[in-house]
């Protein structure tokens, strides 16, 4: 697993190329008991923008609903200072429940501008 807040520069691949960090989400203990249909353990990758769960394997809506704001900066290069860069785990949002949830950047993945969006780069200036 990697923590680099700066992923490789894509542009040497392709001129309209970026590169996203790769994430897993995953569930961990504390001492206080979990209420949650969530296990420790549990997890889910996030590629690009396609979240990624094991077979039969399920995640409860309200946790994901308070992950999701956090995972696209998350996959973005973040100064070294950053909290995002540094902080990893988020806690359930159930006050009653000890759950906690780490994401941890596992790689990174490169997309082309035009794969992803209808509307055109702007053109270079002169």
């Amino acid at each position: 697993m990697t923590d680099s807040p700066v992923p490789p520069d894509p542009v040497a691949a392709a001129p309209d190329a970026f590169t996203l960090f790769d994430l897993r989400v995953e569930v961990i203990a504390t001492d206080r008991p979990m209420v949650c249909n969530h296990r420790a353990g549990d997890f889910f990758t996030l590629r690009g923008e396609n979240l990624e769960f094991p077979p039969g394997q399920t995640f409860p809506l309200y946790p994901l609903a308070a992950l999701l704001p956090l995972l696209p900066a998350k996959q973005r290069p973040t100064h070294p200072n950053d909290w995002m860069t540094t902080d990893a785990d988020i806690a359930c949002p159930d006050p009653h429940c000890g759950g906690r949830f780490r994401i941890s950047r596992i790689g990174t993945s490169t997309f082309r501008h035009a794969d992803v969006t209808l509307v055109p780069l702007p053109s270079p200036q002169p």
